[in-house]
């Protein structure tokens, strides 16, 4: 079970190098990072952006760039030229350089020509802590605003894939509200709940245990679960965190990151289409995104 990011990329190194390819590459902290992966022999890259502007900035940082580039001025349509590289199998990752997410993801989600797969396209973060033993899979804190229960179970099935790569077994997924009691008046507790029988049944799989609802104390701290009188193989020991939505989700993810004081390291990925896709936050760190790209190297094929 890989509880550490330094045990991801570890890992990455033995499955990889995967083809990734980076749409709008002009971007210095993107291009950090696809270095930083190609140094760990994890990833063999192709740039689609403006060439002249990629080599500008690799100067900059005194990087040389001798990757394969494809040459497109125009941002928003290099998402487009990445995806048509995938299709055509030239690629097994694509990640967002210097371009809006909307943009990247419209051309992902195109009907005709994109790499729709499933139902839902959901964020799944890689959270490690100084304050919890192993990597925390959290989602969604980026994709689907206000999920139906149907959507729940298609952004909790692409968590599970997640946490297999990682290693995880048994899977403890804590199904997360504000209380942990059941209540007609909070609908996430009322998701929760039907998801965790739906645990029980063994719906996601016979190495998945859910439990919810659960307020995250009672998730994250055995202690606190043990006060309330909570008994549950998840509780103070959980590897998934589902979110009742996108700002709980959001909101928690950033907290750890800037206000925690726990040393918090991330990486976030979007699953659910035929490839890992990496939309990165522009605020995000080399290493941050090394740590997606190391996470995608190990789900890219699955």
């Amino acid at each position: 079970m890989i509880e550490y990011f330094t045990q991801l990329v570890e890992v990455a190194k033995k499955k990889g190098p995967r083809k990734l390819i980076v749409a709008a590459a002009e971007d210095d902290v993107v291009l950090e990072a696809v270095k930083m992966a190609v140094d760990q022999k994890i990833i063999e890259p192709v740039l689609v952006g403006n060439e002249p502007e990629i080599k500008k900035i690799a100067s900059q940082l005194n990087m040389e760039v001798p990757w394969p580039i494809i040459h497109q001025p125009d941002p928003t349509v290099s998402p487009k030229v990445a995806v048509e590289e995938i299709r055509n199998g030239k690629a097994e990752i694509i990640m967002k350089g210097l371009v809006g997410t909307p943009i990247l993801l419209k051309a992902v989600l195109d009907k005709e020509k994109g790499l729709a797969k499933s139902k839902v396209l959901s964020h799944v973060g890689l959270i490690g802590t100084s304050t919890y033993r192993k990597l925390m899979i959290m989602t969604d804190g980026g994709m689907v605003p206000a999920p139906t229960l149907d959507e729940k179970i298609e952004i909790l099935k692409n968590a599970i894939i997640v946490a297999r790569a990682l290693g995880v077994s048994p899977i403890k997924v804590a199904v997360c509200s504000s209380v942990e009691t059941v209540s007609i008046k909070v609908v996430s507790t009322m998701d929760a709940a039907i998801l965790a029988k739906m645990g029980d049944r063994k719906q996601f799989g016979k190495d998945v245990i859910i439990d919810g609802p659960l307020a995250m104390d009672n998730a994250v701290n055995k202690h606190a679960a043990e006060h309330k009188g909570i008994i549950s193989e998840v509780a103070g020991d959980a590897d998934v965190l589902l979110m009742p939505n996108i700002e709980s989700g959001n909101i928690f993810y950033k907290a750890l990151v800037y206000l925690g004081n726990c040393n918090a390291e991330t990486a976030g990925i979007v699953l659910g289409a035929k490839v890992p896709v990496i939309v990165p936050s522009r605020s995000d760190t080399a290493e941050s995104k090394l740590n997606a790209i190391a996470a995608s190297v190990l789900i890219a094929g699955i």
